[in-house]
């Protein structure tokens, strides 16, 4: 619990006050057509860009949550938090095909690259997925933190956590509605240096608080180490180098909630200056999010604090370290955590109906209509993630867990479908579905099982499937993937010329490479070097 004062108060009316000057802003421009409204009318420029991926990656799980694994692991989820590079993976290499091609969505990409039928069946799994998992557990985490970390069991007799979770849901989903891709960048772009300056101020506390880097390094002993052994029975270092690259690749360069932020770009140039931002921003949270839980256990050793559990670092360091006014700036960092994320995947769910059932099946829709499709699908996914909310205050516990298995089951299919597609023109048409129903159906049956209960002890093969380790099995569902795309292209007819022009390396005109190359200057491959040496140099120093 974090005792609040007057002036903490005040600061958060503040935030939540230039939050809403912002998002009026934003709602005032009026959207007259589906680009507006979904893709900022492809104006969006790359300092927009960059801080609106960053702060849509952040939530309750990285101010909260990774402060616990950092408590219990230590740096062992770091890899996780080092993707800076993948997300230039995205500027340099994905990011043109994406641009040029001018898709709202990626599985409007994957029907330019592979078949309609690919995408049907990607717009299905991604929004189901991101109202059943991304939505809901965002919405069950953010009540219940909130109510955690302020200490308000109920108001007027109303447990808080309804309260929370509903008022986070409605104030996020009014100006997401109303304002569209617009205001979700633009109140993003407020609130990413509110979430680096509440973090970082609670970090420099800590390290002073508990003697300095030095003693929170050796008092938390091991952890401090990125690399664990291959007997780790969760981080083995070979599933890392493999399956954290997978999961990332899948999340930050193909996933709708990330990548419609880059569709959204005026130019080339800034969709890939917008992704060079965010990788200096993505270098921040191993420090600012995770450290925290460390330095919680130095504190804890130290007897200055009692850490009951992982979880509890977060609130801990909070109530214990900062004065005033400062506890305010952190819970306001907190709201623009849940916020952000919780506008991204609203606006993402809307985006994915529209355009790739709504429209698809109703071509001749105006455009007008379009964005009043759009705003009532937006308001359809806040009613959803309201509506789930009693259903996860019951089984919250087990789908959190699950919420990271989740991902590595449902990464690797994807991951292959994209990568490949865009490598290699000879990969076919029916090689693209049939490696994504594959990679879904292989990754469902190990959740269902895990659910079922199966585990390395249940011996057969369901028990081999559940036993074992989820980063192995992340690994080698995308390679079984790969083979089968490999395999089915080499006795399946590939997509004409005509289909593949521009959207993979090998199909590209000479306009498409003039056009690339103008796109690049010095000032990005400067920054791209400098990223990628400090993500080595935090590798060398924690190795």
């Amino acid at each position: 619990m974090i005792a609040f004062t007057v002036l903490d108060w005040i600061v958060v009316a503040l935030f939540l006050a230039v939050l809403g000057y912002a998002a009026w802003r934003a709602v005032r421009v009026k959207d007259e057509t589906s680009t507006d409204y979904f893709l900022v009318g492809r104006h969006a420029s790359f300092w927009l860009i960059g801080t609106s991926i960053f702060a849509s990656n952040i939530g309750s799980e990285h101010l909260v949550g990774l402060a616990g694994s950092g408590a219990q692991t230590g740096m062992a989820l770091a890899h996780w938090e080092l993707q800076s590079w993948i997300i230039l993976l995205l500027g340099w290499v994905f990011v043109p095909f994406y641009w040029r091609s001018k898709v709202f969505t990626m599985p409007e990409f994957v029907e330019r690259r592979y078949t309609g039928s690919a995408r049907t069946f990607l717009s299905f799994i991604s929004l189901v997925s991101y109202v059943l998992t991304k939505v809901s557990v965002t919405v069950y985490a953010g009540g219940l933190v909130m109510k955690t970390v302020l200490g308000i069991d109920e108001i007027g007799g109303i447990d808080f956590f309804w309260i929370a979770g509903i008022g986070l849901v409605v104030l996020t989903g009014i100006y997401t509605v109303l304002g569209g891709m617009r205001a979700v960048m633009y109140t993003e772009a407020l609130q990413a240096p509110v979430l680096l300056i509440g973090s970082i101020i609670l970090v420099v506390l800590g390290f002073a608080a508990a003697g300095g880097v030095g003693e929170v390094m050796r008092l938390n002993g091991d952890n401090v180490h990125l690399w664990r052994s291959m007997s780790d029975p969760e981080f083995p270092w070979l599933g890392i180098v493999f399956g954290s690259f997978i999961i990332g690749f899948w999340y930050w360069c193909t996933d709708q909630y990330i990548v419609q932020r880059v569709l959204s770009a005026k130019s080339l140039k800034d969709a890939r200056r917008g992704t060079i931002l965010a990788g200096y921003l993505k270098l921040a949270p191993v420090f600012v999010f995770l450290f925290p839980g460390m330095i919680a256990v130095a504190l804890d050793a130290q007897g200055q604090i009692d850490l009951t559990s992982p979880d509890a670092a977060f609130p801990l360091l909070v109530s214990t370290l900062l004065p005033a006014g400062i506890k305010g700036l952190v819970i306001v960092a907190l709201l623009a955590a849940l916020m952000s994320s919780l506008a991204s995947l609203f606006n993402s769910s809307a985006t994915l109906f529209t355009i790739d059932f709504y429209k698809r099946f109703r071509p001749d829709t105006s455009e007008a209509q379009l964005v009043k499709v759009g705003r009532m699908a937006t308001f359809t996914v806040v009613v959803l993630g309201i509506l789930w909310i009693p259903l996860m205050s019951l089984l919250g516990g087990a789908l959190y867990q699950y919420l990271q298995v989740v991902q590595s089951l449902v990464a690797p299919g994807i991951a292959a479908v994209f990568l490949l597609g865009v490598m290699s023109k000879r990969i076919t048409p029916m090689a693209g579905y049939i490696g994504l129903i594959a990679g879904f159906v292989m990754g469902m049956t190990r959740l269902v099982l895990l659910i079922a209960g199966f585990d390395a002890d249940s011996g057969g093969l369901f028990g081999q499937i559940a036993g074992m380790n989820w980063l192995y099995y992340c690994t080698l569902l995308f390679i079984i993937t790969v083979i089968l795309m490999v395999l089915v292209s080499m006795v399946t007819p590939r997509a004409s010329d005509e289909q593949l022009a521009g959207l993979t390396f090998g199909s590209m005109s000479d306009e498409d490479r003039a056009e690339l190359a103008a796109s690049k200057s010095g000032w990005d491959v400067f920054h791209t070097v400098v990223i990628i040496a400090i993500t080595i140099a935090i590798y060398a120093v924690f190795w």
